[in-house]
């Protein structure tokens, strides 16, 4: 498995200058209000909010390095008719941030795409973050060189109006979107996570909408680039807007190398008369397209139009209801199953084997995996018997 599995679960240590100084804000606090402590902070400061709900306290944060997180259970950032800039709770402008333990709810503006955070340039990284009943949870602008990442958080409680269509997670034309151990439920017309990054690794999640849910696809690449989507669980709902659960290409392609690769997912496709798991304009890549699809155990009905070749194969169907539903999301095997070991070893890609050493583990977060343990198809290794 390529080195950047592991990396990017390990926290970066950086050296901080001396002089960085941790801006409290809370109650009794020398900072009552998260706006004030962004507007004092500098470069390289942490700043620690304390837990409890900010109402209206949206801010831009304007330096070019900070780390930011919420104490104890976490503070809770409602927008209550506020937004910084018309665009977002928080906008972060340019710079390596490292967000943890916050919640954003409520984000409206009149474009209706008030977003949790508004990403506009640099780094971004967040950690068992909340993005709640939000236009969008996080939108990024089309720099073409940031990078989001995201870890163990959760999106969800897409606001339900017909006017427009909120994403959970909007990731523009950007370098690159990493998204490890998260959930993402609760749409409504819009996508549960839309990517048109130049790299995509979308590793041990769970974008399920769930039995209320209402979205369109529920992860999709309309731009193709390369997606590395390994180890997650995707389901739609009886509630769709779309019959296909992962969309690649649906616009006109925009960046030089593109390719798709689907290793070890659980795909759900709870409609009675089925829909598709995977839909692909192939058209859209004049100077073609690397789709490669292993191990990947399909839930359903749906159709699934992938070709055995040298490179993808072991993709197993079973009838839905045999490993889970919208409703009853446990998508364990038996121990016995005898798909247990049953895995298809093709030939390493340029992401390496596509093998998984994590999984999803609910509500949020990964667990590695037991180096010995013997693979079965799909994104959930642990057998239902533990």
């Amino acid at each position: 498995m390529p080195r950047w599995i592991p990396a990017l679960l390990l926290c970066a240590l950086v050296s901080l200058p001396a002089w960085a100084a941790t801006l409290r804000v809370g109650p009794g606090e020398a900072y009552l209000r998260i706006s004030d402590a962004a507007r004092a902070a500098a470069d390289g400061d942490t700043i620690e909010i304390a837990a409890g709900e900010y109402r209206g306290d949206v801010a831009v944060w304007t330096q070019r390095r900070l780390t930011i997180r919420g104490l104890g259970s976490g503070a809770v950032l409602i927008a209550d008719g506020a937004s910084a800039e018309n665009k977002a709770i928080w906008v972060i402008r340019n710079g390596d941030f490292d967000i943890h333990n916050l919640t954003f709810r409520g984000a409206r503006v009149k474009y209706n795409n008030g977003a949790g955070i508004r990403f506009e340039h640099g780094r971004l990284r967040v950690v068992n973050c909340r993005f709640l009943d939000n236009q969008t949870g996080i939108m990024s602008s089309n720099d073409g060189v940031s990078e989001l990442i995201v870890m163990g958080s959760e999106f969800g409680d897409a606001p339900h109006n017909d006017q427009w269509l909120p994403h959970l997670l909007y990731a523009g034309r950007m370098a690159r979107l990493t998204v490890i151990g998260s959930s993402f439920h609760g749409g409504y017309r819009g996508h549960l996570l839309k990517s048109r990054a130049r790299e995509n690794f979308i590793l041990y999640n769970r974008l399920v909408d769930g039995s209320d849910g209402g979205a369109s696809y529920e992860l999709e690449f309309p731009q193709g680039g390369r997606a590395v989507v390994v180890g997650n669980i995707i389901g739609q709902s009886r509630n769709t807007q779309n019959i296909s659960l992962i969309a690649y290409g649906a616009e006109k392609a925009f960046w030089p190398e593109n390719g798709l690769y689907l290793a070890h997912n659980t795909l759900l496709d709870d409609l009675p008369a089925g829909g598709r798991f995977v839909r692909i304009w192939s058209e859209s890549f004049t100077n073609g397209i690397d789709v490669v699809a292993r191990n990947n155990l399909l839930i359903g009905n749906g159709a699934f139009d992938i070709a055995d070749d040298e490179y993808s194969g072991g993709n197993h169907r079973l009838r839905a209801g045999q490993a889970g539903t919208p409703a009853a999301p446990d998508f364990r095997l038996p121990a016995d199953s005898p798909l247990r070991g049953q895995r298809f070893d093709g030939p390493a890609t340029q992401y390496g084997e596509l093998t998984p050493r994590w999984e999803f583990i609910p509500p949020r977060g990964t667990r590695q995996l037991d180096p010995a343990q013997a693979l079965a198809p799909g994104a959930v290794q642990t057998p239902s018997a533990e």
